[in-house]
């Protein structure tokens, strides 16, 4: 029985995400270049002839226009696919593992914020302070909201709301400070600000703990890849890498298996005797 209810809501979900991937598309495109994110509706970029509600379901309109635009031709990137189906599966995962609750519905939005400035970042080397800002205050109502409903109390809400601040200031901060010892050491600007706020964005969502776990996999994987691309000559040593994308992998690394990568760092190496 529970099978044949977890089988719907399943697809459901992933339905729910895939559409919220679609939107995503927009805001990545949009946002960049100041545009409304909610008018006009979505139309094809080259002959601006707006999309039938058919063609905007997301995943499958891409495959039955064969990736080009039905009036024009000309060719839809497939990464709009790639993004909704990215985004449906996050949504499916948030949902099989904390089930209904308001940890998932939270963790769905905080998602959506990272994946949509990981791809601004990486199109424009940029994270815009709309959506930084914007994460940052929903992040800050998302932990007083949590505080509220799981302690049942105001001083819940009240602990949990300077437990957000706190995290987001101690984000801001840690990245400031990289970014200034950095560009002492190599003389110039390593680190954009929009790094900061975007740490200090995760640090209201994610608390102080899992934003310095979150910080440290995203140095951790920055390294993999810089150093990795560097070794075949991809890129070259000092060259500019919007570092963006590595925290929010970081974050979201961080919302899947915080808890148990932090547990066997404490068993490994503070065995309680």
């Amino acid at each position: 029985m529970e099978i044949l209810i977890a089988i719907p809501a399943s697809i459901i979900v992933f339905a729910f995400g895939s559409s919220i991937g679609s939107f995503l598309n927009v805001v990545i495109y949009r946002v960049p270049a100041g545009l409304s994110v909610i008018s006009p509706p979505s139309r094809c970029p080259r002959c601006l002839n707006q999309l039938k509600a058919y063609d905007n379901v997301p995943v499958l309109g891409w495959l039955w226009l064969k990736g080009r635009c039905r009036f024009c031709k000309s060719k839809i990137s497939f990464r709009y696919p790639v993004v909704e189906a990215i985004t449906g599966i996050i949504f499916l995962l948030i949902f099989l593992i904390f089930k209904v609750s308001l940890l998932t519905i939270g963790y769905w939005a905080f998602c959506s914020w990272l994946l949509a400035l990981s791809l601004i970042d990486l199109d424009t080397m940029t994270l815009p302070n709309p959506l930084t800002q914007s994460g940052l205050v929903l992040g800050i109502l998302f932990q007083m909201t949590l505080g509220f409903f799981t302690i049942g109390t105001w001083e819940g809400l009240v602990n949990h709301l300077m437990g957000a601040i706190g995290a987001a200031v101690l984000g801001l901060w840690l990245f400031d400070a990289i970014a200034i010892l950095g560009s002492i050491m190599f003389g110039k600007a390593v680190m954009g600000a929009g790094d900061a706020k975007l740490a200090a964005m995760m640090g209201a969502w994610l608390g102080w703990k899992y934003l310095l776990l979150a910080a440290f996999l995203a140095c951790a994987f920055g390294a993999v890849v810089g150093g990795g691309a560097i070794l075949i000559s991809q890129r070259q040593w000092g060259q500019k890498m919007p570092f963006g994308p590595f925290l929010a992998l970081g974050a979201v690394v961080t919302v899947f298996a915080g808890e148990a990568i932090l547990s066997t760092y404490l068993s490994l190496f503070f065995p309680v005797s």
